[in-house]
C-alpha cells in the first residue's frame, strides 16, 4: 500500500499545478521520489493513527455530516503529513490537498480489494489477521456452528426468484443449485450444483410492514402492532414503528407479553434494526436511539467503528456521491419518458436513498463481518437498500434490480467472510414484506383517503392534498444518524378540532380515528353521528373493504353494494376479502382482536391479474395492507436444518417465523430462550 501510494503522490504532483514535490530549483528524479515516498509514508501513518482519534472526537456529529467532513479531515493529515516531510521541499494549496488525499485514499483502498479478490491467499491472510485481533478481547468461541441472519427488506418472494432467474443474484443462485449463469448479456453453461439452501415463501400479517414483521421476528410477540402508524386514544399519540421512542415502546410491550428478551438474547447482534432483539451487541438500532449515550447505548457506535478507517470512509463518501448523481440521473429519465406510474423524487430523497443503498449498507455489512471474525453465535441484520428504492421507482424496475445486484454482492461478502471465521456459520436470509406495485390513490382519484374520509363526514375537503410521508426505514435511519428526532410531524396527524377525525396511511391501509371518542367507535355509532362515512368509503372504486366494530356482531367487513359480512361468518371465499386470497379473513380477525384497532381500517383496491394495489402514501411500490406480493416474503435457509414447515403446510405470520428461526438455534445449541408450552408445541 505504501508502495501504491507513493506512485500515486508522484503521478499527482505530474498533473496538478497546485501540487509539488520538488524545490524552485528543481530536483533529481530520485529526491523527488525519496519525498514522494516521505510524504506518502507520514500520510500513511497519521492515518492509521490519528484519525481513529479524530472520528471518536467527533462523536458528537451527526454521521452523515462526518462523511461530508471525510474529504477535509483528510486533506488536513496530507498538510501535516507534507509539514512534517524531512526533506521540506514539498508544497500543497489546501483545496488541492483535499483532493490528493482523496484520490490516495480511494487508489489504496480499491488496489487492497482488487489485490484481495485476485490473490486468495493473501485475502485469507488478511482476513485472519483481521480475525486474530478482533478475538483478543474475548473468550474462545464455542465449537457449535453460530448463525447469521440478514434480512432484505422488502424483496418479496417473487422479485427474489425473478431475479435468480434473470442472472442478477448469481449467490443466491449458487446456494439453490441454480446455474450460475451472470446477466443474460453474458451467457454461460455452468452446470447446477448441488443445493445449500432451500426457499420457502411465508404469508405476513395484515400489516406487511417492517415494524410488525420484524418485532415478531425478532421478539415473538408483534400482538396489537395494527399498521405502521396508529392513533392510541388513552395517551392521545400517534404511534409510528420507525420512530425511536415508539420502538422502545413496542419492544418493552413485546417483551412483557412474552417474558423473554428475545431471538438474539445470549452472545447475540443486532445490527441496523428497529429492534434489539435482546442482544448484547447493538449498533444502528432504533429502538435504543433515543437513550443517552453510554455503553447501554451503541446505536450509532457502528458508523464511527466502520469510518475510523480512513479507506472506508473515502471510497463509502465517493459511492454515496455517485449514488446521489445515479438517482438524479434516473429520475431525471423517469420524467423525460413520463413513466407511469412515477412519485416526486426531488428533495432529500436522493440523499436519503444514497444513504440506505451505500452507507447504510457499507456499515452494516461490515458489522457484520466483524461479528463473524469474532465468532458471535447469532446476528441479525437488516438490509434497508431495495425497500428505500423500490418505493419511488416501482419494484419491477430496472432500478431496483440494480440494487438486487449489490445486496448479492453483499451476501457473496458476508460468505466469504464466514469462510475464515473461528467457528462455522449458517447463513440464514429472509425478508420482512414484500412490495407490491401500482399508482398512488391520490394519483388516480384526485384526492387523499384523508379528503374522502373529511367529505363523508360532511367537513370541507382542503383544494391540494397533503403530502404524506413514506414510512420507509432509511428515512428513520437518516434522522437518528443526524440524531434529529424523528417525530413525523405528529401535530399533522392530529385535527383543528377534537371532534375531527384523524387519518392515518400506512402504505395501501389505512386507518381512521376519532380522538373525542375514549373507545373503539362501534358502527352503529358510526352511523348515528355520521350517517354518509361509512357508506362513502366501502362504496368508492379505490377502496377493497373496510373493518368495523359492530355491537350486533362483534365485528364486520363492509365492501360495496352494501356489502356486510360478520367475522364471525368470514371464510375468505365470498364477498369483500375473496380477491384477498388465502388467509385474509384469519388476518383481519386477528386485527380484529387488538386493543388499538382504529375505529375504521381501510384496505385499497386489489387487481389479483395485476397484482396492483392502491397506496394511501406516495409510493409506486407499497407495503402494509393486504393484496398481492407485499404479503408473501421469503425464508431462505440451509438445507442442514430442519425444514421450516411440513410438506403441505404453510409458514404464516412473523411469530410464527420467529419459532422457527428459535428452533434452529436450539438445533445448534446456541441461545436459548424459555418457550411456553404453546410455543414448543407451534415451533
Amino acid at each position: 500500500m505504501w508502495a501504491v501510494s507513493t506512485v500515486t503522490m508522484l503521478v499527482l504532483a505530474g498533473i496538478l499545478p497546485d501540487f509539488q514535490l520538488q524545490s524552485p530549483d528543481g530536483d533529481s528524479a530520485t529526491r523527488i521520489a525519496m519525498t514522494a515516498a516521505l510524504g506518502a509514508g507520514a500520510f500513511g501513518v497519521l492515518s492509521a493513527v490519528v484519525w481513529p482519534l479524530l472520528v471518536r472526537l467527533l462523536l458528537l456529529v451527526p454521521a452523515l455530516v462526518l462523511g461530508l467532513l471525510v474529504f477535509f479531515l483528510n486533506g488536513s493529515l496530507l498538510l501535516v503529513a507534507l509539514r512534517i516531510n524531512p526533506s521540506g521541499q514539498s508544497e500543497v494549496a489546501p483545496e488541492t490537498a483535499v483532493i490528493v488525499a482523496a484520490v490516495m485514499s480511494a487508489v489504496a483502498s480499491a488496489t487492497g480489494g482488487a489485490l484481495a479478490v485476485r490473490d486468495d491467499d493473501a485475502y485469507r491472510r488478511r482476513l485472519s489477521r483481521l480475525a486474530i485481533r478482533r478475538r483478543r478481547s474475548r473468550p474462545p468461541c464455542s465449537a457449535t456452528p453460530g448463525t447469521v441472519f440478514l434480512q432484505l427488506d422488502g424483496v418479496g418472494h417473487d422479485v427474489l426468484t425473478a431475479a435468480v432467474a434473470k442472472g442478477l443474484m448469481p449467490t443466491v443462485a449458487g446456494w439453490l443449485g441454480a446455474a450460475e449463469d451472470r446477466p443474460t448479456h453474458q451467457p454461460t453453461h455452468q452446470p447446477s450444483r448441488r443445493p445449500t439452501h432451500r426457499l420457502t415463501p411465508w404469508r405476513t400479517d395484515w400489516s406487511s410492514q417492517t415494524g410488525a414483521s420484524q418485532l415478531g421476528i425478532l421478539h415473538g410477540s408483534n400482538f396489537d402492532v395494527p399498521a405502521f402508524r396508529w392513533y392510541e386514544k388513552e395517551h392521545r399519540e400517534v404511534m409510528v414503528c420507525n420512530r425511536p421512542t415508539s420502538a422502545a415502546e413496542l419492544q418493552h410491550r413485546a417483551i412483557e407479553r412474552t417474558a423473554d428478551g428475545g431471538l438474539l438474547t445470549l452472545d447475540g447482534a443486532s445490527r441496523g434494526n428497529l429492534f434489539g432483539g435482546g442482544a448484547d451487541e447493538q449498533a444502528l438500532v432504533l429502538s435504543i436511539a433515543t437513550r443517552r449515550r453510554g455503553r447501554e447505548n451503541r446505536s450509532r457506535a457502528g458508523y464511527f467503528a466502520y469510518f475510523s478507517d480512513p479507506a472506508n470512509a473515502v471510497r463509502t463518501a465517493l459511492s454515496f456521491f455517485a449514488e446521489v448523481a445515479r438517482e438524479i440521473g434516473q429520475s431525471a429519465t423517469a420524467r423525460l419518458r413520463r413513466q407511469r406510474p412515477r412519485v416526486k423524487r426531488g428533495g432529500l430523497y436522493p440523499f436519503v436513498r444514497a444513504f440506505a443503498t451505500v452507507v447504510e449498507r457499507d456499515v452494516v455489512v461490515a458489522a457484520v463481518m466483524g461479528d463473524l471474525l469474532v465468532g458471535r453465535t447469532a446476528v441479525y441484520a437488516d438490509l434497508v437498500a431495495y425497500d428505500e428504492v423500490a418505493h419511488h421507482s416501482g419494484p419491477h424496475s430496472r432500478d431496483a434490480e440494480k440494487v438486487l445486484q449489490r445486496l448479492d454482492r453483499a451476501l457473496a461478502l458476508i460468505e466469504k467472510a464466514a469462510e475464515h471465521a473461528p467457528r462455522q456459520y449458517r447463513i440464514v436470509v429472509l425478508s420482512d414484506h414484500g412490495q407490491s406495485p401500482g399508482e398512488t390513490f391520490h394519483t388516480r382519484y384526485g384526492l387523499t383517503l384523508g379528503d374522502l374520509v373529511r367529505a363523508g363526514c360532511g367537513l370541507p375537503v382542503p383544494r391540494r392534498a397533503e403530502r404524506t410521508h413514506s414510512g420507509t426505514e432509511a428515512r428513520a435511519a437518516v434522522r437518528a444518524a443526524l440524531r434529529r428526532p424523528v417525530e413525523e410531524g405528529g401535530e399533522k396527524h392530529r385535527p383543528t378540532r377534537d371532534s375531527e377525525p384523524i387519518v392515518l396511511a400506512s402504505g395501501n391501509l389505512g386507518l381512521v380515528s376519532f380522538p373525542d371518542v375514549p373507545h373503539r367507535m362501534t358502527k352503529e355509532e358510526l352511523d348515528a353521528r355520521h350517517p354518509a362515512l361509512l357508506t362513502t368509503l366501502a362504496n368508492h372504486p379505490g377502496i377493497g373493504f373496510l373493518l368495523v366494530r359492530s355491537e350486533e356482531h362483534g365485528g364486520v367487513v363492509l365492501g360495496a353494494y352494501g356489502a356486510e359480512i360478520p367475522l364471525d361468518r368470514l371464510d375468505g371465499c365470498a364477498g369483500p376479502l375473496a380477491v384477498f386470497g388465502t388467509g385474509a379473513a384469519d388476518a383481519v380477525r386477528r386485527t380484529h382482536s387488538f386493543p388499538h384497532t382504529a375505529d375504521i381500517m381501510v384496505n385499497s383496491w386489489y387487481d389479483p391479474e395485476s397484482g396492483e394495489v392502491l397506496a394511501f402514501e406516495e409510493q409506486i411500490g407499497s407495503h402494509g395492507g393486504l393484496g398481492g406480493a407485499q404479503g408473501r416474503p421469503f425464508l431462505l435457509s440451509p438445507v442442514c436444518v430442519s425444514e421450516p414447515v411440513g410438506e403441505r403446510e404453510e409458514l404464516v405470520g412473523a411469530e410464527a417465523v420467529h419459532r422457527v428461526l428459535r428452533r434452529w438455534l436450539r438445533e445448534a445449541d446456541g441461545p436459548q430462550v424459555p418457550l411456553s408450552a404453546e410455543g414448543e408445541r407451534a415451533a
